[in-house]
């Protein structure tokens, strides 16, 4: 099994915590972010802390670090740990924050009004008179 670079093992976990698969996730100030975050595929445990990612994916933000753990339990523990002494900080926004998330992914097309097609589009206005007549 080929290990992954840093870089791999980032983009993954940012992957998955935009994708909402993050256990726990903490905002913290100057935003910042902490988060617990298990592999499904590998199964490996991950405490993950990163700011706001302005580049949309197209780099690693600065500060971005994690940690990685064998299993749950031990990432569980590390992320306990790091939560309290930023608390004790006082730098803890909001436990259980969704602030952000899916901020680098693309969320598919625009969505715009329902009126929003033409007039003059034939393919969204369909003359009643090309409707088949009901039978009675």
């Amino acid at each position: 099994m080929q290990e992954k670079s840093e870089e791999q093992i980032i983009s993954r976990l940012f992957e998955l915590e935009n994708g909402g698969q993050s256990e726990r996730r903490t905002e913290l100030s100057g935003e910042r972010f902490l988060s617990l975050i298990q592999d499904p595929d590998s199964g490996r445990a991950y405490v993950f802390s990163h700011p706001t990612d302005a580049t949309e994916g197209a780099e690693v933000p600065p500060g971005t670090e994690f940690w990685e753990y064998p299993t749950q339990d031990e990432a569980a523990r590390a992320y306990e740990q790091l939560l309290a002494e930023s608390g004790r900080a006082g730098d803890v926004v909001e436990e259980d924050s969704e602030e952000g998330i899916g901020d680098s992914e693309s969320g598919g097309a625009e969505v715009r009004d329902r009126y929003s097609a033409s007039d003059e589009d034939d393919l969204v206005n369909v003359e009643e008179s090309e409707e088949p007549d009901a039978v009675s």
